[in-house]
């Protein structure tokens, strides 16, 4: 078996390889600047920057099997990414509010020459939020490095009405289709 490399820094998708048995990997965040025209849909976007990320961290370490993955929220198929501020925050929070999201993550992995991309969309649906429990929420930090400025598996848990699809995709990695392209690998 190759080493496995994580192209993200991301600590819920570090934890998330942990839970799926993989203890034993390297975490080397891609650092190029992600590139992506202007215009394209979201499931294309997350896969070509996941694919980006894999890449570049694929030509540092050509021996290992790299990992990469990106994950936006669209509303109304408007990609909301990580907001910029707390007011950009606070704008997507009460987008929103009361409405039914898509999560979608793009994954890589390269391996050996082979690559294998998967994107998995998840329906999120919000309760009504007021405007007190968008500032408290802010105030926190939480929302601050994360697409669409909530975290599923932190605070804004008492947020989600329903799911329809795979939960850890919104936290960030939807671990039953990586596993499922880990396994290719194998075949």
């Amino acid at each position: 078996m190759r080493p496995v490399v994580l192209a993200s820094g991301s600590p819920r998708r570090r934890e998330l390889l942990g839970q799926m048995g993989i203890e034993d990997f390297e975490v080397l965040p891609a650092q190029g600047e992600e590139t992506a025209p202007e215009g394209l849909a979201p499931d294309a976007l997350v896969a070509r920057l996941a694919l980006q990320k894999a890449r570049e961290v694929a030509a540092l370490r050509p021996e290992a099997t790299v990992i990469g993955a990106d994950t936006v929220v669209a509303l109304d198929g408007q990609v909301l990414g990580k907001p910029s501020d707390e007011e950009e925050a606070r704008e997507m929070l009460s987008a929103l509010s009361g409405r039914r999201h898509q999560v979608y993550t793009g994954m890589a992995v390269l391996s050996g020459g082979q690559a294998f991309t998967h994107v998995e969309c998840t329906q999120v649906e919000f309760r009504p939020l007021t405007e007190e429990e968008i500032a408290a929420y802010v105030a926190t930090g939480e929302s601050m490095d994360k697409a669409g400025a909530y975290g599923i598996q932190g605070r804004a848990c008492v947020f989600i009405r329903g799911i329809q699809g795979d939960y850890y995709n919104v936290v960030g990695l939807p671990v039953c289709a990586l596993h499922e392209l880990l396994a290719q690998l194998e075949r």
